[in-house]
């Protein structure tokens, strides 16, 4: 079963900042980060919409420059809001890399950025319509996100072509994940909160696990 560091695991660093994907990769095989577009245009690596919560600023990701966004800090840790390609610079190639998309219209620049990476990827999203522009565009594997509405779900991770479905883990039983493989979707359960639950759907099946903290997963 893998274990995927969400955000880079926040109980190491910071989330989504180099300093958790370095901390992440000492323990890690895999680690998951969010993608949206900032005001100048490059991919950023943050989950909000918003700054207030991982930096205190008043704002719009999509509205300030990249050069206003890394004048901010990450809380009082130093780190600043990294783009994609600073964080696949600095991941060894050995990490796998769950690239989760936040909004529609990055292909083309999540393409550029990955497209001779050395690293395995995946590109999740909650949207289906940004994973259809992925899966029109390039070749990269993507996974579909959801927290609710199973049957339902399986069907749009079907048309999509999915390699993966990334359902919540309260949706997740032993059936569930069996008709999951048997739809010829891996299976990845997001974010497990402490061992019981990872015990559990170790026992279910499941391919991996996405966790805040590598330590449940041991």
């Amino acid at each position: 079963m893998r274990v995927i560091g969400h955000r880079g695991c926040p109980v190491l660093a910071p989330e989504n900042t180099l300093a958790a994907f370095d901390a992440a990769a000492t323990r890690l095989d895999w680690v998951e980060l969010d993608v949206r577009r900032c005001g100048s245009g490059e991919l950023v690596v943050v989950h909000d919409e918003t700054l207030d919560r991982v930096t205190g600023a008043p704002g719009r990701v999509a509205e300030a420059t990249l050069a206003e966004l890394q004048a901010l800090t990450i809380g009082d840790s130093g780190e600043s809001i990294p783009t994609l390609a600073a964080v696949f610079d600095a991941l060894p190639d050995r990490v796998s890399v769950n690239v989760e998309l936040k909004e529609r219209g990055l292909v083309d620049d999540l393409a550029a950025v990955v497209g001779g990476a050395e690293h395995e990827i995946l590109v999740s999203s909650f949207d289906a319509e940004a994973l259809r522009e992925v899966r029109e565009a390039t070749a990269l594997p993507v996974a579909f996100l959801f927290a609710a509405d199973w049957a339902e779900s399986l069907s749009v991770a079907a048309d999509l072509d999915c390699a993966a479905v990334h359902p919540h883990y309260d949706l997740l039983s032993s059936a569930r994940v069996e008709e999951a493989h048997d739809c010829g979707f891996e299976v990845n359960a997001w974010t497990v909160p402490d061992r019981e639950i990872v015990r559990r759907l170790r026992e279910c099946g499941v391919d991996g696990v996405v966790v805040d903290d590598p330590a449940l997963a041991e």
